[in-house]
């Protein structure tokens, strides 16, 4: 129970490796505000595991990309929770679909990087009054953020690069105050993201060029985040933690 006492938000948090962090969280200790947007069910699925473990969790709908919904967010969570809140993990966030140049127009640039960079930025200010001495901001970047993707996903990682690099700007902004800013690169995860995007085969060469021989669970991406916003890491700030399973070496 390493994070006893403390108050944990989690954006898209409802599913994949958002609902394993909410439940991991949970499983530590936090009480946690579980955001989600068009998963409204599994919001419900995530909430009840963590009752059932005899954890504390509210589900709050919003898009991240809109101020309002942010607020309300914020709004819903001091209520719940109280004004401190100790652990922002910024999960929310998409590749959208994978488009070669030719395919991709300003439009699709613009909402890809509205999605996952603007949405962490928005949260992050939002929810910054309300942390206090020792807080701990995870975002999440990815594989693809260090290497460029995979076919037709390079606005996708030039996005998670962007978070790579805003993870590092913030943990000297925010250094000061004591609050630590540190990011996830996850590889091959199995999760819905990689059932909908990639091939049953390249997951499968993937999995057998790793190290590890095996994709990754979003179990243990999970218990990196709860380590990173434990005391446990309390000298780690502005790092991007690479969990690939050693298929690429930063």
């Amino acid at each position: 129970m390493k994070l006893k006492g403390k108050i944990a938000v989690v954006t898209g948090g409802a599913r994949d490796i958002g609902k394993a962090v909410s439940v991991k969280l949970a499983a530590e200790g936090a009480k946690v505000v579980v955001n989600y947007y068009s998963s409204e069910e599994q919001s419900l699925e995530t909430l009840k595991a963590i009752h059932d473990a005899g954890g504390e969790a509210i589900a709050v709908r919003g898009d991240m990309t809109k101020q309002e919904d942010v607020d309300e967010l914020v709004t819903r969570a001091v209520k719940a929770f109280g004004e401190q809140i100790d652990i922002l993990v910024n999960v929310a966030g998409g590749l959208v679909a994978r488009k070669p140049i030719e395919e991709v127009d300003v439009e699709f640039i613009e909402f890809i990087m509205k999605l996952n960079v603007t949405s962490a930025f928005m949260v992050t200010k939002a929810f910054l009054p309300c942390m206090g001495d020792g807080g701990s901001i995870i975002n999440f970047s990815s594989q693809a953020g260090r290497d460029g993707g995979g076919p037709g996903a390079w606005a996708y990682a030039a996005s998670k690069g962007a978070i790579s690099t805003m993870t590092r700007g913030w943990a000297k902004e925010f250094g000061p105050r004591n609050i630590r800013v540190n990011a996830l690169c996850p590889g091959m995860i199995a999760t819905t993201f990689h059932d909908q995007f990639t091939k049953d085969a390249v997951r499968a060469n993937v999995a057998a060029a790793t190290p590890l021989r095996r994709e990754g669970q979003a179990e243990e991406v999970a218990d990196a985040v709860a380590y990173l916003a434990s005391d446990e890491s309390s000298f780690l700030t502005g790092v991007n933690l690479d969990i690939n399973g050693g298929l690429f070496f930063s």
